[in-house]
Order: structure tokens, then C-alpha cells, then sequence
């Protein structure tokens, strides 16, 4: 079957030959008619397998026929790059047919996405946030909207957006189509589903979500604080020239980007703490070539859609299956090849263990030749969990014995004599050392008692008259700090 026989428009036809796209996928089989159709569809479909065009077609297809001026669709996604990704995808098909999009996401201005609003852009493509920021100004109307995508909809529940997806189809027509796609179908998102959805279609929800079939997967045990040495040992025996790694937090992105760059090897990061002008500069980096690595964080699993992807890193092992394939699900897109490796340390094996359950199969266990696996590196890329626990509780218990100790010290110690006896002859420097604590007003007291205390001392050596002739000193109020 081509893309002609699905009774798509002439010129969309055209853009998908332009593309590389000879057959449609599977995914793309299935939606593209009930779409055509005008239903409602829930769908779920293979990291790669090419669902951003089973909804974008049909969308087009049904824009052509109607007056520009007006954003009738809108595709809400969870992250910026799967913004952006989706952007260039309806660019590339739309071709000569002058439909337009705009991506609206954040961390950068508003004013072109404004200008996007005001003119009536055919298609948005836009995160929840960014999208609720431009909705609180009488620009931003959505009320021509009649057709809506959530894309990756799991992904939005999992990263906490559904309030916001709620405040968003508040501000939509009731009358419209929606459309659920994404990577996997968790019960609760199904049941979300039959309550949004009008009469659905239901497309692979029965199927379990399984990766591409020419990822090539290997697993390569190896001590936590080797896993950096190890990688880059497989990056100077292998050929990949474009390599995706993953790591589970952004502080240990930053490390091993940093380890690898001082090895001399090209590399670029891309995870949630990074500006987006730096996320689009990794990224555009990554896709021509200037790095050879791009490290990341799963924030950009779903988000970064790279051709020919020669090999995908989970240099930490993801806790859930369904994480494991997005990742590996960028490499062998639509039908090509590629290789997956996930560095396995020994407290990480139980979460490969249910990766290799939802597969069904047991991932070939590797060692490089040569490579010392009991030596101990010079520097770690990070202090284990165990070991930072067992720091913190020490800290603990040493801070709740120096306040016992404290506490049980004399009223006239040393300890408490030494702050009284240097700020002699200057009650105001006392109050702002004993008012700069939390307790502003235990503070207020103990200042009140000193002043008193002095006035007292005073009137026993006979230095009340001198005091009063400059004006009481606990007159003064204390001088809070703010």
C-alpha cells in the first residue's frame, strides 16, 4: 500500500516521497483512514515507528480544504525538543502546500509565539506551560480549535501535567476531535481516554509495547565507579559516530560530559537545568556531526529524533521497561538498524532483570578484552547513594550531640560568656548578633534582658545619672533585621 492509495492530498503525497517515505508504517496504515474519517482515536505504536506522521498527515490533509487565518489544531507534547521535533516534521510535510505551524514552548521569548497567535497559524504545537502562559492575554484564543493531539500522553501524567491539561481543554471547544498518541497505554491513561474520547477508535492497545526489531541490545556488567572508563574504552574501539548516552540525573549528565570532553572526545549535553538557545545548540551540533556524543537525561528520550542513530548508551539503567524503550527507541527509526548497550552495575541488576521480563528475553551479557575491571579509578563520577546516606546520617549525629552538649553547659560557660564579654560596652552589636536567628522574638527578650541587666549594674556604681542624661537605653527598639 503507498501513501496515494490512503487517499491523501496530491501534495502531501508528494512530501512524503520528497522525505524518503516509499510505504507507510504500520501505525501510519491504521490511523491514517479513521482520521480521514473524522474519528476520535486512541493509538499506540513503537518509539520510532512514525506516528508523528500518522497524525500530521491526516490533519493536513483535512486543513487544505478549509479558510486559512484560523488555528484549527493544536498538539500538546510534554517536552520542547518533541516540540520542535514535531515543528520541522509538519514543515517538511506541509512542502508547497502553505500550510503553516508554530512550536510555543518556554525558555525563550514570547514575542514570536505571540506573533504566531495573532496570525492565525494553521497548527500550534506547544508544551502545557508555555501554552497557559500565552492563554492568560486576549491574543491567545483557541476557540477555532477542531482537532486535538496529546502526544506521549503518558509522558504528560508521569511529568504532572494533567491539571494543566485539564485548565487547557477548558479553554477549547467542546465539539472537536481527540487524538491519543503515544509510546505506551498505561491503564489509567486508557480510562482517561474512554472519558475524553467520543466513540474511538482503539489502535495496538492490546499490544504489548516492545522495541524496534533492529535494535541489536548488549549488556556489559561493570563496577559503578568504572562505568565512565568503560564507555569510553567502547568509544574508542567502536565506529559509531553518533552516539546518544543516558544518564539518570543532571548532575551526573554534567560529569561524564565533562569526563568525556577532557578525553578528547567531541560531546555536548542536553538535560532540564540547560537554557534552551544551549539545548538547540547541542542538538543542531549533534545532528551535523560537530559531537560525536550527546549525553542527556530522559527528558529528551521522547524529544530527539536523530537519522541514522548509530548507537544508543544507557549508561544508567532505567527503572521502569517502558523507559528503556523510549531510549532505545531512538536508534532504528522507521525500519532501519541500530545498537543499544546499557552498562549494568551490581546494584542495578534487578532493574535489568524486569527490562529483560517485559522483553521476554535476556539481554547477551559482554566484557571488553583487556579492559581492568578491578582497578580503582582516580577520580569517581559520583559518590555512590549508600555512601552519601551513611555521610549524611553522620553529619546527624554529630550535630544532635554538639546541642546536647550544649544545652547541658552552664548558663555562665565560656562558651556563652565569650559573645557577651566581646560585645561589652556595645548592647547593639549583641541585639544583632542575637536577632540575626530564627527566633526574632526570643531575641526582642534577650536584648530587653541585657539592657536591664546594664541599667541595673549601672545604678549599683553610680552611673544612673549619666545614663538618663543620654536617654534610657532600653528606650531604643531593637533593630530587626530584615
Amino acid at each position: 500500500m503507498s501513501f496515494a492509495e490512503l487517499g491523501l492530498h496530491a501534495g502531501l503525497v508528494r512530501a512524503t516521497q520528497q522525505m524518503g517515505f516509499d510505504h507507510p508504517t504500520p501505525i501510519q496504515r491504521a490511523a491514517i483512514p479513521p482520521l480521514l474519517e473524522g474519528r476520535d482515536v486512541l493509538a499506540t505504536a513503537v518509539t520510532g515507528s512514525g506516528k508523528t506522521a500518522a497524525f500530521l498527515l491526516p490533519i493536513l490533509h483535512d486543513l487544505l480544504q478549509k479558510r486559512r487565518g484560523t488555528t484549527r489544531a493544536l498538539v500538546v507534547v510534554p517536552t520542547r525538543e518533541l516540540a520542535v521535533q514535531i515543528a520541522e516534521h509538519l514543515r517538511d510535510l506541509a512542502g508547497s502546500t502553505g500550510l503553516t505551524g508554530a512550536a510555543i514552548y518556554g525558555g525563550v521569548a514570547m514575542g514570536p509565539q505571540e506573533q504566531a497567535f495573532r496570525k492565525g497559524v494553521d497548527v500550534l504545537i506547544a508544551t502545557p506551560g508555555r501554552l497557559l502562559d500565552h492563554l492568560q492575554y486576549p491574543y491567545a484564543r483557541l476557540d477555532g480549535i477542531e482537532c486535538l493531539v496529546l502526544d506521549e500522553a503518558d509522558r504528560m501524567l508521569d511529568m504532572g501535567f494533567l491539571p494543566d491539561i485539564d485548565r487547557i481543554l477548558q479553554q477549547l471547544p467542546r465539539r472537536r476531535r481527540t487524538l491519543l498518541f503515544s509510546a505506551t497505554l498505561p491503564v489509567p491513561i486508557v480510562n482517561l481516554a474512554r472519558e475524553m474520547l467520543r466513540d474511538p477508535v482503539f489502535l495496538n492497545t492490546e499490544r504489548k509495547s516492545t522495541p524496534a526489531p533492529g535494535i541489536t541490545h548488549r549488556a556489559y556488567p561493570v563496577p559503578h565507579e568504572l562505568k565512565s572508563h568503560l564507555l569510553l574504552e567502547l568509544l574508542r574501539q567502536g565506529s559509531a559516530k553518533s552516539v546518544l548516552a543516558f544518564t539518570r540525573t543532571k548532575h551526573r549528565a554534567n560529569r561524564l560530559a565533562d569526563f568525556l570532553a577532557r578525553q578528547g572526545v567531541a560531546c555536548a549535553r542536553i538535560h532540564g537545568n540547560r537554557s534552551q538557545p544551549q539545548r538547540m545548540e547541542a542538538l543542531v551540533g549533534f545532528k551535523r556531526g560537530q559531537f560525536r556524543v550527546l549525553v542527556a537525561t530522559d527528558i529528551a528520550a521522547r524529544g530527539i529524533d536523530v537519522e541514522a542513530l548509530d548507537l544508543v548508551v544507557n549508561f544508567d539503567v532505567p527503572h521502569l521497561p517502558e523507559d528503556y524503550i523510549h531510549r532505545v527507541g531512538r536508534t532504528a527509526r522507521v525500519a532501519a538498524t541500530g545498537e543499544a548497550y546499557t552498562l549494568v552495575s551490581p546494584d542495578e541488576e534487578g532493574d535489568l532483570r524486569a527490562i529483560e521480563r517485559h522483553l521476554g528475553k535476556s539481554l547477551p551479557r559482554h566484557q571488553i578484552p583487556g579492559f581492568n575491571y578491578a582497578r580503582r579509578p582516580a577520580e569517581r563520577l559520583e559518590v555512590p547513594l549508600a555512601e552519601r546516606i551513611a555521610a549524611i546520617r553522620a553529619r546527624r549525629v554529630e550535630a544532635r550531640a554538639t546541642a546536647k552538649g550544649e544545652a547541658r553547659s552552664p548558663r555562665g560557660a565560656s562558651a556563652t560568656r565569650g559573645p557577651r564579654e566581646s560585645a561589652k560596652g556595645n548592647p547593639s552589636r549583641l541585639s544583632r548578633q542575637r536577632l540575626a536567628g530564627p527566633n526574632r522574638v526570643g531575641a526582642g527578650l534577650a536584648w530587653l534582658r541585657e539592657v536591664t541587666e546594664r541599667s541595673d549594674q549601672g545604678s549599683a556604681t553610680g552611673q544612673v545619672r549619666r545614663t538618663r542624661r543620654r536617654g534610657p537605653t532600653f528606650g531604643r527598639k531593637p533593630g530587626f533585621p530584615r
